[in-house]
């Protein structure tokens, strides 16, 4: 009977000719199996932790009461010899000889029609016992990442089989449904596969049985027909149809991390939850029909159904990640896996291996900071996007990009416990919904004070995989973090056609106003590459914001990413690069004087690199043509004798007399 040790009944002898031998060890004690949801909450989205659901402990309850579910009549032809979840209990049924004529007339069918229960068209077979998993049912242990299943599964051939299976509304007896869902299933694989979907789209979480038990039935019969039942009556259901069917299916019993669990706890006392093992292709697979149905909200109290195809035939190194049997030999692993390392272990749920992410590191759930730092990355199998929340909060964190995953590094500002959440969604993606994938609690004993980032600091920080598709490529800067002790620094890159760049800088500690921040980076562009000379106003932490268009678009920039630059030299200040106009071309360059403040009652030398011009001027209090030397560069010395602004001017044409202002200098107070 699936979870539960039943003790020997003289009654049962008597009415129903059963046997029970218990060779070695036995236990008279009744376990029974407490149900915990998992993937409960409202849906993808910044609200969800990394199991869809807050973290509130449900009250403790007890599958069917604790009571044995009386046999259904068509359990009177099951297993002769059946293995209790633990392995250690063998039960031979001897049924009376006028049973099986009338069960064989009930449920014989004709030629054509899908076996049950192991009967063929040549006449009616009992079905194979159940055995328990060997040496080949072992799958090597850790996932070699190939697959999230335990066998090779082509869903698109699903598709009519998981339509038909749907529509089958048979609620009489469990035998009648199982014959109208096989009329389109031929191997034993979609026997499993029609019977699955329809319990898992017809069978709703009872949230009021799982809190009043006087309201709860796990027998396969009543579940059909009410609908609706806690973890034990999904798996049980599932048990008889595939028994029926002529499937081998046991019901398994273990602890989950599910609804109420919280990373880092440890398990003890009876099981929590329960699901099923199928025999296919001569090995066995697991499967969790009840975390397949849908989820549960955080208050407990309402059932949704949505569907999770991850819990089909999961792969055992997959399935263990939140099902810890209570038999070992059930892990389907070799080795198998200790009850300390399963606490201990990072909780993935199900969308973090749907996303297409592979591994985390850590892979504990609580992480100790060192020297008020904890370092977190994420492998996946292609681009994705990922944000974060520490204590609800995207901030105290860096985090980059990497083609196939993340890097992120955490400095909370406080000592103490803090929950770290980490959200992705696929680069493709056409809506702005990041799932939750990870949830860690971080231990911080010691605060790195030195670590504050700037509030206009964005993540993820850097150049990215993302920064290149937008067309900034081979980034002179690939890290995130630009340290300068002088307070002056230039950044590269290989910019792609049509490609329009805006850039400002923005810094907790500035009063700065948008334009001067501007001014504080000065673009240079030689052919296809593109300089950014960031001379900083003071030291402190600043945020280098870049934007982009298309030059042939009329629209606003868009945000691509930003870098960290921090400059520690209190001794820093330097004045912004001179205010140029709309004729200065993007191609034009500056060598000297590249400050916007220049001296009063000085000489000083210019020399700048333009193209296309007949003439340059300086205008000062006087004038002061720049002549052209041979390498191409205009230079010549402007006096700031009696003027506070300077102004370069182009004359474009030799045949006019029209000179353009594109650069403006001030000159310091006397």
């Amino acid at each position: 009977m699936g979870t539960m040790d039943f003790k020997a009944d003289p009654s049962a002898v008597t009415i129903n000719l059963l046997l029970i031998v218990h060779p070695e060890k036995t236990t008279s004690k009744q376990k029974v199996p407490r149900d915990r949801r998992a993937e409960s909450g409202r849906g993808g989205g910044l609200q969800e932790d990394g199991n869809g659901n807050n973290r509130s402990q449900p009250p403790k309850g007890r599958d069917c009461n604790g009571q044995q579910v009386p046999r259904e009549p068509y359990e009177q032809t099951q297993a002769v010899t059946s293995y209790s979840n633990e392995g250690t209990q063998v039960t031979v049924e001897i049924h009376p000889r006028d049973t099986t004529p009338q069960l064989l007339k009930k449920l014989s069918f004709g030629k054509g029609t899908p076996s049950l229960r192991g009967r063929d068209n040549k006449g009616f077979q009992k079905t194979e016992a159940p055995r328990p998993p060997s040496g080949k049912d072992l799958h090597a242990y850790p996932w070699d990442k190939s697959s999230l299943k335990s066998m090779p599964v082509d869903l698109q051939q699903f598709e009519k089989l998981d339509a038909y299976a749907l529509k089958v509304n048979v609620k009489n007896s469990v035998e009648e449904l199982v014959t109208a869902l096989l009329k389109q299933a031929r191997t034993d694989l979609e026997k499993v596969r029609a019977i699955w979907m329809w319990i898992c789209h017809h069978i709703e979480y009872d949230v009021v049985g799982y809190h009043n038990k006087s309201q709860l039935s796990c027998k396969p019969i009543d579940v059909l027909q009410t609908g609706k039942s806690i973890c034990e009556g999904y798996a049980g259901l599932f048990q008889q149809m595939c028994s029926i069917a002529g499937i081998q299916c046991m019901k398994l019993s273990g602890y989950s991390k599910g609804y109420g669990y919280k990373m880092g706890q440890t398990f003890t006392g009876d099981s929590d939850h329960t699901w099923n093992a199928v025999y296919l292709d001569g090995r066995w697979h697991l499967l969790d029909s009840t975390w397949g149905s849908g989820s549960v909200d955080d208050s407990f109290s309402k059932f949704t159904f949505r569907y999770n195809e991850f819990y089909f035939l999961t792969h055992p190194a997959l399935f263990i990640n939140n099902h810890f049997p209570d038999n070992s030999n059930w892990q389907l692993l070799k080795p198998a896996l200790a009850l300390k390392d399963f606490e201990n272990n990072m909780l993935h749920n199900s969308t973090f291996y749907t996303l297409g992410l592979l591994a985390a590191h850590p892979a504990t759930g609580v992480i100790q900071t060192v020297n008020g730092k904890a370092a977190i990355s994420v492998d996946c199998r292609s681009s994705m996007l990922f944000t974060f929340k520490l204590k609800g909060i995207q901030e105290h964190g860096l985090m980059t990009l990497r083609k196939h995953g993340m890097t992120l590094e955490v400095y909370p500002q406080k000592t103490g416990s803090h929950k770290l959440q980490i959200f992705a969604k696929p680069s493709k993606a056409s809506e702005d919904v990041y799932n939750c994938v990870l949830e860690y609690v971080l231990e911080c004993k010691s605060v790195d004070k030195s670590m504050r980032f700037p509030k206009d600091l964005h993540q993820p920080v850097g150049p990215s995989w993302f920064s290149e598709r937008q067309g900034f490529l081979r980034p002179s800067h690939p890290n995130p973090i630009i340290h300068t002790n002088d307070g002056r620094c230039s950044v590269t890159f290989t910019l792609g056609k049509d490609i329009s760049v805006l850039a400002s800088l923005h810094s907790d500690n500035s009063s700065l106003t948008e334009d001067m921040r501007r001014r504080h980076i000065m673009q240079i562009h030689r052919g296809n590459q593109i300089e950014l000379k960031i001379h900083l106003p003071h030291a402190g932490n600043f945020v280098l914001k870049i934007y982009a268009k298309k030059k042939s678009d009329p629209g606003n920039y868009d945000y691509i990413f930003n870098y960290l630059i921090s400059c520690l030299n209190t001794e820093v200040k330097w004045p912004a690069f001179p205010q140029s106009y709309s004729k200065w071309a993007e191609d034009y360059e500056i060598l000297e004087p590249l400050s916007s403040l220049l001296p009063a009652n000085r000489n000083v030398q210019f020399k700048l690199k333009l193209h296309g011009i007949a003439k340059v001027l300086v205008q000062a209090d006087n004038t002061y043509p720049l002549t052209r030397s041979r390498d191409g560069y205009w230079q010549g010395t402007c006096n700031t004798s009696g003027c506070t602004e300077v102004f370069v001017m182009v004359h474009e044409n030799a045949n006019h007399s029209f000179y353009s202002h594109v650069l403006k200098y001030e000159v310091e107070a006397q």
